[in-house]
């Protein structure tokens, strides 16, 4: 059975798109059928998998309209990862998909043809609680929220979590809720954790395990056009195999998901 994964966080800036991208390639590593799908207009998860969104003749805008299949717009990566690219045009598709019936099921309907064929789809949603999150959420059996370990990155997460439990009262109630991802971690310090502390202990929410540090190799593989995971070994690399073990042992096997305690030193 295939396995579909929200992330999702509409604060920017917190390495949302970098997970999904680091977290396919290592799933992939584990021989897992991996098909991402970038639902962000800004296509930032297009660009870092190595394909020039300006370039492209057809986006995951045309499939979410009806007006391709899905199978006519895929993409395979360099590591070989299956990819339902976007571009700038899909920032038009929520206008579309707005005056549409049953719009939040776009992008199910839209997959339901291929999702056969994968073991792991992971989706990208936009930095937005919008009809493509919305669409994103609908189409998911689970979410992931990557989390910024800095002071007031968890603004917004109520918001969010809110929207998630909506989403399983009326569009979608087998969703479920992974738990909050640390990302850009800095075991160095005592702020990082404190920041882990208040979001566990305000919103109850699972703080999955490993923490993704803060890396300059994530930044200097999205200039590559590659994964963290195609570079030279690194502490991010190492994090999102873990995690990826994770996940996997989670959804094969039924595994309870590693968590992270704030107050435990690494």
């Amino acid at each position: 059975m295939t396995t579909v994964l929200a992330v999702a966080n509409q604060k920017g800036g917190v390495a949302k798109t970098t997970t999904v991208a680091s977290l396919a390639a290592a799933l992939h590593a584990l021989d897992q059928r991996v098909l991402v799908v970038d639902l962000d207009p800004q296509g930032c998860l297009t660009f870092s998998l190595g394909h020039n969104p300006d370039k492209l003749d057809s986006s995951v805008h045309e499939v979410l309209t009806g007006d391709k299949n899905v199978s006519d717009v895929l993409i395979e990566t360099d590591e070989g990862i299956m990819l339902l690219p976007a571009m700038i045009d899909l920032a038009g598709a929520e206008a579309l998909l707005l005056m549409r019936p049953g719009r939040e099921y776009a992008l199910k309907r839209a997959l339901a043809p291929v999702i056969d064929n994968f073991d792991v789809v992971i989706i990208d949603c936009p930095p937005s609680l919008g009809v493509l999150t919305l669409n994103g959420l609908t189409a998911a059996q689970s979410v992931l929220v990557p989390l910024q370990c800095e002071t007031l990155a968890h603004r917004g997460v109520g918001q969010l979590l809110r929207t998630v439990s909506e989403i399983q009262q009326i569009t979608n109630p087998d969703l479920t809720l992974l738990g909050a991802l640390p990302t850009l971690f800095d075991a160095r310090t005592t702020h990082s954790r404190d920041v882990l502390g208040d979001v566990s202990d305000r919103y109850d929410l699972p703080v999955l395990s490993p923490p993704i540090p803060r890396t300059v190799r994530f930044a200097e593989a999205t200039a590559s056009g590659s994964t963290v995971l195609s570079g030279r070994k690194s502490k991010g690399a190492q994090a999102y195999r873990e995690l990826a073990a994770n996940l996997l042992a989670h959804w094969q096997h039924g595994t309870a998901l590693a968590t992270y305690s704030p107050n435990t030193p690494d």
